[in-house]
């Protein structure tokens, strides 16, 4: 299990039973942002669909192949999003970083200081090499939090993801321990 990892102005911690509800409330609440890129993302978001990701989370966890946890007020107890090292492929040393921030809790600050952290984790926790960042090029918000973060604009890739049933080009970021300030 990974230990919380805190920053001034939240906490990065895995999911608990406890964060079931707000974890759903948090979804639903964030439709017109969130919902607007991540797949998962629904209006019918429910409990039981957040216990199954919480025991996805834990299982990926377990074997190494992703870091998918909860970025929260500084106690712990608010939950104000997600962040992720996810797809990691350990015969490339590299994996993807993720995040999200619930709509109440956007424009604080949170997902490039969430993002930060959890890239740092990646390098000096996980020991890898490179990290990406793919965000559909329509999403000015998280292409913003990459280039914060001092992320490199790589290339612009056509039919990278697939939202809503549809290929879309995604601007491709990197990270490299060598060139991250942490920020």
């Amino acid at each position: 299990m990974m230990p919380p990892l805190r920053g001034k102005d939240f906490m990065l911690r895995p999911f608990r039973a406890a964060d079931v509800q707000p974890f759903a409330a948090a979804v639903r609440e964030s439709m017109g942002t969130v919902g607007a890129w991540m797949p998962w993302a629904r209006h019918d978001y429910n409990t039981l669909d957040a216990q199954e990701w919480f025991a996805r989370c834990d299982a990926n966890m377990a074997d190494g192949s992703a870091f998918d946890i909860g970025v929260f007020s500084p106690d712990g107890r608010e939950l104000y999003g997600g962040v992720a090292i996810n797809q990691i492929r350990p015969e490339d040393n590299l994996g993807n970083l993720g995040y999200w921030i619930r709509e109440s809790r956007q424009r604080q600050g949170l997902a490039a200081g969430a993002a930060t952290m959890m890239a740092c984790h990646g390098f000096h926790g996980l020991g890898l090499t490179r990290i990406e960042i793919v965000a559909a090029e329509a999403n000015v918000a998280s292409r913003a939090v990459a280039v914060k973060i001092g992320a490199t604009l790589e290339c612009i890739a056509r039919n990278r993801l697939i939202l809503r049933g549809r290929p879309v080009a995604a601007a491709v970021y990197s990270l490299v321990p060598e060139w991250f300030s942490g920020g």
